[in-house]
């Protein structure tokens, strides 16, 4: 199988490449850097719009869609908002108009989103089905999705991964939560009883795997853990796995300050999301629990 994939130099995008070519398949990357120069890397503008670079897509049998400013890089200002915002939305227009102009367009299209489409929930289960949220990040995946699915053809299937918190030693969201519980000062964030919707990260790669090769596996697809989990649950699932405790809140308040809009946003409020179709569909986690997730990974 031949595969391109936007944003394969990132967190995630290394592993499902990593991933892929150990098991044979050719992985080509578009990027706007120097690339990894164990892949075949191609330089590409995500500006909204197609160029010479989408000839690498033709004949390919899947795209992948990762590129976009990370939503946590910086304090949100308005500036970085809108550049949270374009960095997705052109990535994935520019993408769309390239399989549309193919000869010979890949089967499938599996485009990036986040569990963030559902908007702040307390405890009402989201399923894939569960409607968007107004706020700006679900704002931000519902723009997201509607660029993926101008992709569609009679021969291309657009399917948009909606990822919660992807958990691994060497990257994203879990290595910054660890140096207070080294130092013992871990606990939950403001109530503690907002929903954060995990997954591992070879359970990630594993189903976005599953969701290239599955012609039913739906239009958006929930990629998450099974077992969604209250964020002071999460704190004392960590807390056990480093043998550290995990009892000193960090104040709503102090985030705010810190954080700013971001902190409503990302870490205050959550989304008891599952995974509903990739059950339905026969895939199987590997990781069903937090703790075995993060016993694996310490």
């Amino acid at each position: 199988m031949r595969v391109v994939i936007a944003g394969g130099t990132g967190f995630l995008g290394r592993a499902l490449s990593q991933s892929l070519a150990a098991d044979g398949h050719e992985v080509s990357l578009l990027t706007r850097g120097a690339g990894d120069r164990t892949f075949k890397t191609v330089p590409w503008t995500p500006n909204g719009d197609s160029g010479p670079w989408a000839s690498v897509i033709d004949g390919a049998d899947a795209v992948v869609n990762l590129a976009g400013e990370s939503i946590a890089a910086k304090r949100w200002t308005a500036a970085q908002k809108q550049r949270i915002r374009d960095s997705r939305v052109q990535a994935t227009r520019s993408l769309a108009a390239a399989i549309q102009g193919c000869p010979n367009p890949p089967s499938v299209f599996v485009s990036g989103s986040a569990v963030g489409y559902y908007g702040p929930l307390a405890d009402d289960v989201a399923t894939e089905d569960t409607p968007p949220g107004s706020d700006f990040l679900a704002r931000v995946c519902v723009t997201w999705e509607d660029e993926a699915r101008r992709a569609a053809t009679p021969r291309t299937r657009v399917t948009c991964i909606r990822t919660g918190l992807v958990l691994a030693r060497d990257g994203g969201a879990l290595p910054p939560m660890l140096p207070p519980f080294r130092f013992g000062a871990g606990g939950p964030v403001g109530s503690g009883r907002q929903y954060w919707p995990w997954i591992h990260r070879q359970d990630w790669v594993d189903l976005v795997r599953w969701a290239m090769r599955t012609p039913d596996s739906g239009a958006a697809i929930n990629v998450t853990a099974p077992n969604p989990v209250t964020n002071a649950e999460f704190a004392r699932a960590l807390g056990r796995a480093m043998h550290r405790p995990a009892f000193l809140p960090a104040p709503a308040f102090a985030l705010r300050l810190l954080l700013g809009e971001m902190a409503d946003a990302l870490v205050l409020s959550g989304q008891r999301a599952v995974p509903r179709r990739a059950e339905r569909g026969g895939f199987t986690f590997t990781y069903r629990t937090l703790d075995d997730a993060l016993q694996a990974i310490f």
